[in-house]
């Protein structure tokens, strides 16, 4: 889905900094530790992103003046090559809503450890992840082990709409939970992503 990019005037210090080219790389930006609040630094390493919605709901609300109707709207993005977001937004229009979780998810954006883990394989290729890790939202978890090229992606179609965006070819998974939530199946498999950069490899501490 594309969406018209207006053009990004940095208001952050670590924005600033970006646009004055001080900072080389999003992985600069990841491993400084500081926030991302501008889309438009995500957008300015890595104008390739992707984005596919998710799940949109309908969610009402009464209020004093009557029932509010709003939609809420789950978005990955990513750029099929190691980076990856998780978002979510409210707004009273569809469209509104996603341009808001789009823009989410990219504030979200991390980088996927990838390599080839499975004793079935060992390539030596970034096609899946090096070690089993896990990740959970709500009462779901989900497990990412490392499987051999050619496996291809067992999962759910939206845990495997998450994997593709992170760049991630081939991966076992087990989930338990209530997995037909959108949102917590999504957000465990972006955990589970996300705890495989605190994984060191390779034999270092």
């Amino acid at each position: 889905m594309a969406y018209e990019q207006e053009e990004w005037i940095p208001l952050t210090g670590l924005g600033k900094k970006v646009a004055a080219g001080e900072i080389a790389s999003i992985d600069e930006v990841l491993e400084s530790g500081r926030p991302i609040k501008e889309p438009g630094i995500v957008d300015y390493f890595l104008p390739d992103l992707e984005d596919e919605v998710l799940d949109i709901n309908m969610v009402q609300r009464m209020t004093d003046s009557g029932r509010r109707v709003k939609f809420r709207c789950v978005v990955v993005v990513g750029n099929r090559n190691g980076y990856v977001g998780f978002g979510q937004a409210k707004d009273a229009q569809v469209g509104n809503a996603i341009k808001k979780a789009i823009a989410h998810a990219k504030l979200n954006i991390i980088q996927v450890k990838r390599g080839c883990g499975s004793w079935e394989c060992g390539c030596g290729e970034g096609h899946s992840i090096p070690v089993r890790v896990e990740g959970k939202a709500g009462s779901v978890t989900v497990t990412l082990m490392p499987a051999p090229q050619g496996i291809g992606l067992v999962t759910g179609d939206i845990s495997k709409k998450v994997l593709q965006l992170a760049g991630i070819t081939d991966v076992w998974t087990a989930s338990s939970g209530q997995t037909r939530t959108t949102i917590n199946f999504a957000k465990a498999t972006f955990d589970a992503l996300k705890n495989s950069n605190l994984i060191r490899t390779g034999g270092s501490q």
